[in-house]
């Protein structure tokens, strides 16, 4: 008769994740490693850093379950596809396979897009968030800035299945879903709306994403946008123009080098004060107009 499998320190499972998520040439091995312990124990990170100081140990059931997780965040599948949520501001949403995963820098985005919508003169303004994805943005503007009425459309089917669940989950009485192709999305809203905010497509066809998690997982419809990544910008613009009232706000995310071609489309479309702001790492990120 065997002995029954002895369990590890936690500090140790935690080294041996850090040295295989590194070698696999993840960017912050040491984070990953104590989010995906945290998961698997039901906690934070904090909770995993203070577990390791007492010196607890884990039984031999979760270290498979951590085995299990390394070895596919060792294939560089995002973190947030193996824990199911994704951080975005005060919010957490569920994503998944089908649907962006929101970035960090998109909270910035985020930001101009809620302070433009507090700015506005109207006691209960509209903003809308055109292919909201996961519905970050207009989840975060119609929490953010509660006494706003917020339209999100999307039209990707396996996208929608995670905006109808995180919509669900939020359960703000000011967001309003729509299963609909941005160009064509709210017509009854014409010349009304205060802040149209989008992070769109804006990948050039022929560019090839450099980290694994956005090359291979993340849905190409929510990456690639025409050869010079622009197309879906010139949607908006005219859609932008469509629904703001005059001097409503335009908030646009885009790639680092793109800001003065999206300033260009939007200015030859008539829009005024076009502008580009940095992301946290100073990194140009969105373009914000007003409507004439």
């Amino acid at each position: 008769m065997t002995s029954a499998t002895p369990a590890t320190p936690l500090a140790e499972a935690v080294r041996r994740a850090v040295d295989r998520l590194a070698a696999a040439g993840v960017p912050d091995p040491a984070v990953d490693a104590e989010l995906l312990v945290a998961f698997v124990l039901g906690t934070g990170r904090g909770g995993v850093q203070a577990a390791a100081i007492r010196g607890d140990m884990l039984p031999p059931a979760d270290i498979e379950r951590l085995d299990e997780l390394v070895t596919r965040r060792a294939t560089r599948e995002p973190l947030q596809h193996l824990t199911g949520v994704a951080p975005f501001r005060h919010l957490e949403l569920q994503v998944g396979p089908g649907v962006f995963v929101p970035r960090p820098e998109t909270e910035v985005v985020a930001q101009l897009a809620i302070d433009a919508l507090r700015a506005a003169a109207s006691p209960s303004p509209i903003a809308v968030d055109l292919g909201t994805g996961s519905g970050a943005i207009a989840l975060a503007m119609a929490t953010e800035v509660p006494h706003a009425e917020v339209y999100a459309a999307e039209n990707s089917v396996d996208a929608f299945v995670w905006t109808t669940q995180n919509f669900a989950a939020v359960g703000a009485d000011n967001a309003h879903l729509a299963f609909i192709d941005l160009a064509h999305a709210f017509p009854e809203l014409d010349g009304t709306v205060s802040v149209v905010a989008s992070n769109p497509p804006y990948v050039p066809d022929a560019a090839i994403p450099r980290d694994p998690e956005v090359r291979f997982f993340d849905p190409a419809a929510a990456l690639y946008g025409g050869e010079d990544g622009l197309d879906v910008v010139r949607v908006l613009s005219g859609v932008g123009l469509r629904l703001a009232h005059p001097g409503g706000v335009i908030v646009i995310e885009h790639g680092e080098w793109q800001g003065e071609a999206v300033r260009g489309i939007l200015e030859a479309d008539g829009w005024w004060a076009a502008a580009t702001h940095p992301d946290l790492t100073m990194r140009d990120r969105a373009t914000t107009a007003l409507h004439p």
